[in-house]
Order: C-alpha cells, then sequence, then structure tokens
C-alpha cells in the first residue's frame, strides 16, 4: 500500500468515474446505478454533494462523496466504494477516516454513513474508519433499496 490520499473530483475524471460505476462488481454497491459522461458531469455539477477521487500510491483506487443538509450547522454523510482491486488492505476505512475529520475541522457538526445491512464488508470498513452504529435495520426509502444501517464518526 502507497501513500493514501484524496482529491477533488474534476472534468478530466469523469471518464473514469463512468468506468468505475460500469463494472458490475462496483455498481451493485449502488444498486446497479451506471453513468453516461454526460450524466457523471451533472454529478459533478450537483451543489450539494463533493467527489473525490481516492488514491494509493498516485493511483485513482475508488470514490467518496461528501454531502449535506441545508442550513446550519453544517451535517451530512460520506458514501464510497473501491475497485475491487484495491479491496481488503485497509484503504477506504483510512481515507474515509481522514474525510471525516477534515469535514468536522472545517466546520461540520456531524458526519455519518448509511450502508445496506446485507453489506457486511462494508459496514465492517466503516467500523474500521471510526464509524459507531446509531440505528439498524432501517426500512428501505427515496435513497435505498433494502434495510439500511445508521452511523456515526466518532473519530
Amino acid at each position: 500500500m502507497g501513500l493514501l490520499s484524496y482529491r477533488a473530483a474534476t472534468e478530466a475524471d469523469v471518464p473514469l468515474l463512468v468506468g468505475f460505476h460500469a463494472d458490475p462488481d462496483v455498481s451493485r454497491y449502488w444498486d446497479g446505478e451506471t453513468f453516461t459522461e454526460d450524466e457523471m458531469r451533472g454529478r459533478l455539477a450537483r451543489p450539494d454533494v463533493d467527489l473525490w477521487i481516492l488514491t494509493d500510491g498516485g493511483e485513482p483506487v475508488g470514490l467518496l462523496q461528501s454531502w449535506w443538509e441545508p442550513g446550519r450547522p453544517r451535517r451530512g454523510g460520506i458514501d464510497g466504494f473501491l475497485i475491487p482491486s484495491a479491496r481488503g488492505r485497509g484503504v477506504l476505512p483510512a481515507i474515509a477516516r481522514q474525510l471525516a475529520a477534515d469535514l468536522l475541522a472545517q466546520g461540520w457538526v456531524e458526519v455519518t454513513v448509511d450502508p445496506y445491512e446485507w453489506n457486511v464488508r462494508a459496514i465492517r470498513g466503516w467500523e474500521k474508519a471510526g464509524f459507531v452504529e446509531v440505528s439498524s435495520g432501517l426500512p428501505p426509502d427515496e435513497d435505498h433499496s433494502a434495510e439500511w444501517v445508521l452511523r456515526r464518526f466518532s473519530g
């Protein structure tokens, strides 16, 4: 494992992000969603979501997105994935921990994640990143196609 980091996604990353989401082993964790380049540009332009490219030794290996609720104090959450070849090495927990800590340092008062209950690997990863369970067994809603868990960053 090289130097782990994250950087803001840019227009130049659109083909990379489209390719990430086109991988069935990535899209299955995002309700099967895939995107065209135009759709990805629209996702990059959302006013309440920031996309972050995860890197391992300078190589792109995944995505985190941070989103926030309107109003103050700022609170929101993060979601993310790794490409299959980067999994199982602690990459996502390390970078997610850093992003969550950075968001709190910027004035956020709460950072949460909302993995599906069936995604045990993600739940373990978020736990390693410092997220503790707030509630579980939450029913499907407009953002979740199955039962999910709410976890809050505790540092």
